[in-house]
């Protein structure tokens, strides 16, 4: 807990209890309607809903190319164009706001870029409902050799930081990058109206202040960054991804898009407005702290501007009693722990590896979303949208002073960021001493990690020399996130150890080193350092990716045969002579077999559970090689039991949607209400449920409709939801124990059988579960580790001392029998852990296959 402040932190729950009571008063004109829980996650630990997104979405998010900058870079500003409107739409929910709705926004846009010569526009891709994605760049006129300039100045800055820290040019001209994010959080609508207003002021005003700071500036507006959620009044998008827990993954269109800004445009400062905390939540964050930031310089910068929006904000002069407004609060300073900025999946915190050194989350007051939007009346939240977009405004244009003034500090700052990684310098504790100004700086506050001389991500199979998919993914999305990966083109050694010719290496002396090791590293258990945390604790790809990652603590990499790559080698390969054998190891393999068995090949399941597809359908596997990105080798196996695309019925998360249409499975969508509404279970192979079907809230025909269907056919069931239904359909005979609900992170795990065969030895969990007391035919697939299963991430027991890490210790996490298989664990979390995918996979196609054997037996 912290106990140093210099300012005295306010108790958490005092605030609670105080937004809680200033919330109550819902039609009162100084209702505050605020977040009750202002530290806590946002929604509940455990996603219960069943996703509903269409295939579409899906197809979209999956199929769509990455925009770039890099062909617009050196282009002179202003870029006009003009956008083509959208249909009108009177269901857009930003209406009843009086909020700018979507297809207003391309006609404003438009005006906008007409009122001089300091906008432009760019569209940066497709949201995954279909949506255009808008950045706008506000800046003085700049020559297409002042571009150029500009861009040359900028990667300098990124590659050579040693350099350009001595560039008297850099100092006088360059521009600093500004990032505003509006809108990541669809029903979180008011940023985007605060920008549109800024944009317009910034347009035409007059005045030298703002002449010096678009002279000196490049200020960038993501105008919405979801708006399927905008228009649709949903925190997520069409897809059902919240997108600010996706910048690890990049599952998401949005989330490309805006990585591609923050690599592309390397802002120094970036602000994400959000709503609702009351009062208007500013960061930086109580501890714990990223430990792969430069956190020094990140605190420093973050903090200074925090005062600055703060006394904009409250000089604003609405009141508690007036208008229902607490004063601005900064977590960092006014709060023990529970705001955490540990894990890079939000977007100041993912934006700190690209070199932004301030870096913030602003929670405007006054909530609108969800009940208060269907409860309260118009006038009252119209009211309220008033004042949260002034107050947007004012944290806006008090960051655009903040870099007016101190540019040259915030340059300075962020080219010691990169200059550190490029030259393996030592992170620098936060103190005190080390950040003058920052008040109660304590140990609770340092965090910081010993980065490794490098990664090595071996080839997927050493005897062909050709990388698995696994390997090939994981280098890729390295270099989707602008770290710099080589390729051995001969055997090497190196730290003592010979590394085969064709491994890939990841030098952790290069500019983005937080980057690398944030994705790659292990991570840490920070279980016994804070109380809660606000999501999720644990996330390496090094574990859950499903590639070989060493990692090389010290060495020397000179002389070594590595060449720079812009992407991986492709892995696609096909035998010219025999049957072709597939393994079933990666998400890419399970899609390459979908694609096929949806042509009808007649493939077959090996005893070692990889597929055999016959000579015959050579010419559909090299289609399929290709198309995904596998290889298949030679055999002379013939293969067993013949298998058939699956129709698998879903009542599941978002993400685990997602992942199910990533390995091409044929996907309906269903829940209580759709069982209740009456489901056609012909057409239907498997099932697979781990949220909203509750088989006791069934009507009387849905549930002998289900019964029936279960009675004959598989059931692959994850979570607590899953083992209800398994329990009231008296599947299989084992208890669920439920561990603390809020735990989550990376597993040690144990893999036993045929379901978990050639699975990684790592797990991912939220509100982890394992199975006891197993009946005749139970077989445990894997387990939980002995010992501490957890590598990183936050499991503490619950206060009656159950529920933790060591009562999970060595118990069942994946079970299964007859047509039933149950997950502890969470293999398809937010479309994350790909390296676990494959379990689900072989799940239903088990289940299924044994299902019809038994059947047509």
């Amino acid at each position: 807990m912290r106990t140093t402040r210099a300012v005295p932190a306010r108790p958490v729950l005092i605030v609670a209890l105080t937004l809680a009571t200033a919330g109550s008063l819902l039609l009162a004109p100084g209702a505050a309607g605020a977040d009750p829980k202002p530290v806590t996650r946002e929604g509940a630990a455990v996603d219960d809903r069943a996703a509903r997104a269409p295939a579409s979405a899906a197809r979209r998010a999956l199929a769509a190319p990455e925009v770039t900058s890099a062909a617009t870079a050196a282009r002179a500003y202003p870029r006009r164009q003009t956008l083509s409107p959208d249909p009108e739409n009177p269901g857009d929910k930003s209406l009843k706001l009086g909020l700018t709705p979507y297809h207003a926004i391309a006609p404003k846009l438009n005006a906008l870029q007409r009122l001089g010569d300091r906008v432009s526009v760019e569209v940066t891709g497709r949201s995954a409902g279909g949506h255009r994605l808008y950045l706008v760049t506000v800046t003085a006129p700049e020559s297409t050799r002042q571009a150029r300039s500009q861009e040359r100045m900028r990667e300098l800055i990124g590659n050579a930081p040693a350099a350009a820290a001595k560039s008297l040019e850099i100092k006088r001209d360059y521009k600093t990058p500004v990032f505003v994010n509006n809108n990541i959080h669809g029903n979180e609508w008011e940023g985007t109206d605060a920008s549109l207003k800024v944009i317009e002021q910034l347009a035409t005003a007059k005045d030298a202040r703002t002449r010096d700071l678009l002279a000196h500036s490049r200020l960038y507006f993501n105008i919405t960054a979801n708006p399927d959620g905008r228009i649709a009044g949903t925190r997520a998008n069409a897809n059902g991804f919240d997108l600010n827990r996706d910048f690890v993954t990049a599952s998401q269109p949005e989330t490309r898009a805006m990585r591609q800004i923050e690599i592309g445009k390397q802002p120094a400062v970036l602000l994400d407005l959000h709503g609702y905390v009351n009062g208007t939540l500013i960061e930086p964050t109580t501890p714990p702290h990223g430990e792969n930031y430069e956190y020094d310089l990140f605190l420093k910068n973050s903090y200074a501007n925090a005062l600055g929006m703060e006394s904009a904000v409250n000089a604003l002069g609405y009141t508690p009693a007036k208008d229902g407004v607490e004063a601005a609060q900064i977590p960092f300073r006014d709060q023990e722990e529970g705001w955490d900025d540990w894990p890079p999946i939000f977007t100041p915190q993912y934006a700190a590896f690209h070199g932004t050194v301030a870096a913030h989350t602003v929670e405007i007051p006054l909530a609108v979303n969800n009940e208060e939007y269907d409860d309260l009346p118009v006038p009252e939240l119209r009211r309220r949208s008033v004042v949260n977009t002034a107050v947007a405004g004012a944290a806006i244009r008090a960051t655009l002073d903040h870099v007016r003034e101190h540019r040259g500090t915030l340059l300075t700052d962020q080219i010691e960021v990169f200059r550190r990684g490029a030259t393996g310098a030592a992170q620098v504790p936060v103190s005190p001493e080390t950040v003058p100004g920052v008040p109660g700086i304590g140990p609770e506050d340092v965090y910081t990690t010993t980065f490794p001389r490098a990664y090595v991500i071996p080839p997927g199979d050493a005897r062909s020399r050709r990388s698995g998919p696994a390997a090939a993914r994981l280098v890729d999305h390295l270099l989707a996130n602008d770290v710099r990966v080589t390729r051995a083109t001969r055997p090497f050694r190196l730290a003592g150890r010979t590394y085969p010719g064709g491994s890939y290496v990841v030098d952790m002396h290069q500019p983005k080193r937080g980057m690398a090791n944030v994705l790659l590293a292990d991570g840490s258990d920070i279980s016994g350092k804070v109380s809660v945390m606000y999501d999720i604790s644990g996330w390496s790809l090094g574990s859950l990716w499903g590639a070989a990652v060493e990692r090389v603590p010290s060495g020397s990499l000179r002389g070594a045969p590595l060449r720079a790559i812009g992407e991986a080698a492709p892995v696609a390969h096909v035998p010219a002579h025999g049957n072709l054998r597939l393994r079933l190891t990666d998400p890419r393999e399970v899609a390459a077999l979908n694609s096929l068995l949806r042509q009808g090949v007649r493939a077959r399941q090996a005893a070692d559970g990889s597929v055999i597809v016959p000579a015959s359908a050579r010419r559909e596997a090299r289609t399929a090689a290709r198309t995904h990105d596998v290889s298949f080798t030679a055999t002379r196996q013939t293969g067993t039991a013949p298998l058939h695309r699956l129709r698998v019925a879903a009542a599941v998360t978002p993400g685990e949607l997602f992942a199910l249409r990533e390995m091409d499975f044929d996907v309906s969508p269903v829940s209580t209400a759709v069982l209740n509404a009456g489901f056609d279970w012909s057409g239907t192979d498997v099932l697979f449920v781990s949220a909203g079907l509750d088989h006791a809230d069934l009507t009387a025909p849905a549930r002998r409709a289900l019964d029936g269907f279960l009675d004959g056919h598989g059931l692959v069931g994850r979570g607590a939801t899953g083992a209800a239904l398994n329990a009231a359909a008296d599947l299989l005979a084992v208890k669920p124990v439920e561990g603390n609900a809020d735990a989550n992170g990376v597993v040690r795990v144990v893999n036993s059988g045929s379901v978990t065969r050639d699975a990684p030895g790592h797990g991912f969990v939220y509100a982890p579960l394992w199975f006891t007391d197993p009946g005749p035919g139970v077989r445990v697939e894997q387990s939980y580790a002995s010992g501490n299963p957890l590598v990183s991430g936050h499991w503490r027991p619950l206060r009656d001392g159950t529920g933790g890490p060591a009562a999970a210790a060595g118990r069942a996490s994946v079970v299964s029998g007859g047509h039933t298989v149950l997950f502890g664990t969470e293999p398809l979390f937010r479309d994350h852990p790909k390296g676990e995918f494959p379990q689900v996979a072989r799940a239903l196609f088990t289940v299924a296959h044994s299902a019809s054997v038994e059947e047509s037996g």
